[in-house]
């Protein structure tokens, strides 16, 4: 069946350069962003003149145990938790990918997508690179491998190739390079350790979990290295550089006790519940959030509203991966095993259900289906994020236009389909001051699945509607 959320990210990365325990540390980073990516997971360590690999299909606690990881021998390591998008799934595109060459080892990892990736490898294809994988993080490699110079040069020429969302780790046996896109779209954050080990990590709730203290955000066009245990820092673009970082970090993808370029996403969801009460107020009994990225903007919308918060759905957080059922039936018993509707606090109530996004539609009516069998009088459901009605081409699992409700749909045509008895997301002038609550925040945000402004060119990445 589908997965209880309809949204996916592809993937996160975290490093770590000269610590003992590097392995072990990059273990405990990755399972903090194992909500990032559950189809596979995988750490690279420099020990001396040599790199070591591990990495698998599946969970970091099932990729992962402690003779694995006491095996990982080194003081440098980099790490990474794949949904697979772009290139698909399969070994072969689980991270780090590693290289060996005759000037030495190299190791990359990459949360994004490159969305001239298919130009790029025609290209190096005609110049006689064969690639081992489909995915687009290979192709930096092949890239540097072809240049000349000092290895930052070599990294830079041919990152100011790629355009795109991304934030890379590079290790080598005696470096770490840590980058982010010109655009900012994907975050990427620099901590320290108390014994002076830095520490790089896709969100900051990582940096928590190993006990770093975050430095700052690395900036769009930026590259950071570190050696020796100093940093390096540099601009690898001339092209122009915007601050554009993807709305949706906020709205769903990332953890709330994270802080993207200096926001707080707890804080910025439950303003975004606020901002949705403003806009689109309803008489109810009570306010519930789909768990878990919705609780937050349901306490906002509580808070706003005065109507009481009620634990109306309870997420059971043991049940796996579940396999695709024959029959409608089965699939709705899946939807069963992952959600509860809570009977005795929803039953002959008037409901708010929050939840931050429709995407396909199918999770929404099941939600909704739920609610009603369990009782509930009356089902109105407010969305955190504007109508996603626009593919993703930077490292999101929404790249088809049928795959999109509300690009088939008005608000009025899906709230009959899902079931609901009033719908309204919010706007986007009310998404961007939930974010922008600060008054120093002054980077823009990329909402091309709202409203389809896409910050890069999108090169063969095209619109399919069937």
């Amino acid at each position: 069946m589908d997965d209880l959320k309809e949204v996916h990210e592809e993937c996160g990365v975290f490093g770590i350069f000269q610590h003992q325990d590097a392995a072990q540390l990059c273990y405990y980073g990755l399972h903090a962003l194992q909500h990032r990516g559950q189809e596979g997971a995988g750490i690279l360590v420099s020990h001396q003149d040599h790199l070591s690999l591990h990495k698998g299909e599946g969970l970091v606690t099932e990729v992962f145990n402690p003779d694995k990881i006491n095996n990982l021998h080194g003081i440098h390591a980099i790490g990474h938790v794949r949904y697979s998008t772009a290139g698909g799934g399969g070994i072969m595109n689980v991270q780090p990918l590693l290289f060996r060459t005759m000037n030495g080892d190299m190791g990359i990892c990459h949360n994004g997508n490159i969305v001239n990736a298919d130009v790029l490898r025609l290209e190096l294809e005609s110049q006689g690179s064969i690639f081992s994988s489909s995915s687009d993080t290979e192709i930096l490699g092949h890239l540097i491998k072809r240049q000349k110079g000092h290895m930052i040069d070599r990294i830079c020429v041919s990152l100011d190739q790629l355009d795109g969302a991304f934030a890379f780790l590079i290790l080598l046996e005696d470096c770490l390079y840590a980058v982010r896109d010109r655009y900012g779209l994907r975050p990427l954050a620099i901590g320290q350790l108390p014994n002076g080990s830095y520490v790089f990590a896709s969100e900051t709730c990582a940096l928590d979990i190993v006990g770093a203290q975050f430095i700052r955000d690395i900036e769009p066009g930026e590259i950071v290295r570190v050696k020796n245990n100093q940093l390096l820092s540099r601009i690898y673009t001339q092209k122009t550089i915007h601050d554009q970082i993807c709305a949706m970090e906020y709205v769903y993808f990332s953890r709330p006790d994270s802080t993207i370029d200096g926001i707080n996403v707890h804080t910025t969801r439950k303003n975004a519940g606020k901002q949705l009460y403003y806009e689109s107020p309803v008489d109810a009994d009570i306010v519930i959030g789909v768990p878990d990225s919705s609780i937050s903007a349901a306490i906002g919308y509580a808070e706003a509203s005065h109507i009481p918060y009620e634990m109306g759905l309870i997420k059971n957080k043991y049940v796996g991966r579940t396999f695709i059922q024959p029959t409608q039936e089965l699939r709705n018993q899946g939807v069963r095993m992952k959600l509860s509707a809570v009977a005795s606090i929803v039953k002959d109530k008037k409901v708010i259900m929050i939840d931050d996004s429709i995407v396909r539609g199918t999770t929404s009516k099941r939600i909704v289906s739920l609610l009603k069998e369990a009782g509930a009088k009356e089902v109105h459901v407010r969305i955190a994020s504007p109508a996603i009605k626009y593919p993703c081409f930077y490292g999101v699992d929404t790249s088809t236009l049928k795959e999109l409700i509300s690009h088939q749909m008005n608000v009025s045509q899906l709230c009959q389909y899902i079931g609901a008895d009033s719908l309204a997301f919010i706007s986007e002038e009310g998404l961007k001051r939930s974010i922008h609550f600060k008054k120093e925040y002054t980077c823009d945000l990329c909402m091309a699945c709202f409203n389809k402004q896409y910050v890069t060119p999108l090169y063969n990445n095209e619109f399919e509607h069937d």
